[in-house]
């Protein structure tokens, strides 16, 4: 005898975009960020020699550059995918350890001669300075607003 589906309830559907507030605009935050930090990091690991370089303390290598570049946005995907499946705690981490991706261009503005670059350089470095404060507020907005929700009697949660 075969079942049929007739007059059953339909199938739950699950949309991650209502599931996960603010989902849209971490898509968007990290793809602008991923543009301009593929900008960045390709310029600095390809002209390495045009960069200033720091006459005492640390100067990350050439391949240093390179290598961070994939790390860092290898937790910026990880921060993206734990957020989307409410793993809050877990995704403001990743987060924010993928802002340090923008945030260390910080670092070119403590070498003399850092201003002296070119203008398009300034722009990328500046922006991707931007994107990680404001991945980093974004991360910092989710964990707190999960928090208080679990304050006020929500289901925590973080995981």
């Amino acid at each position: 005898m075969s079942r049929s589906l007739e007059g059953s309830d339909p199938l739950p559907t699950t949309d991650f975009r209502e599931s996960a507030p603010g989902l849209r605009l971490l898509e968007g935050l990290l793809a602008v960020a991923v543009a301009v930090s593929i900008v960045h990091y390709v310029d600095n690991f390809a002209n390495y020699a045009d960069y200033p370089e720091p006459s005492s303390g640390p100067a990350p290598s050439r391949t240093v550059i390179g290598v961070s570049w994939f790390v860092f946005t290898a937790f910026g995907a990880a921060g993206l995918f734990f957020f989307a499946g409410r793993r809050i705690a877990l995704a403001a981490t990743c987060l924010t350890v993928y802002a340090m991706s923008g945030l260390v261009g910080l670092g070119h503005y403590t070498v003399p001669g850092a201003t002296g670059m070119p203008w398009w350089r300034q722009l990328h470095v500046v922006v991707d300075i931007a994107c990680g404060i404001a991945v980093l507020a974004f991360a910092l907005w989710a964990l707190r607003r999960d928090r208080s929700q679990a304050a006020v009697g929500g289901t925590p949660r973080l995981r």
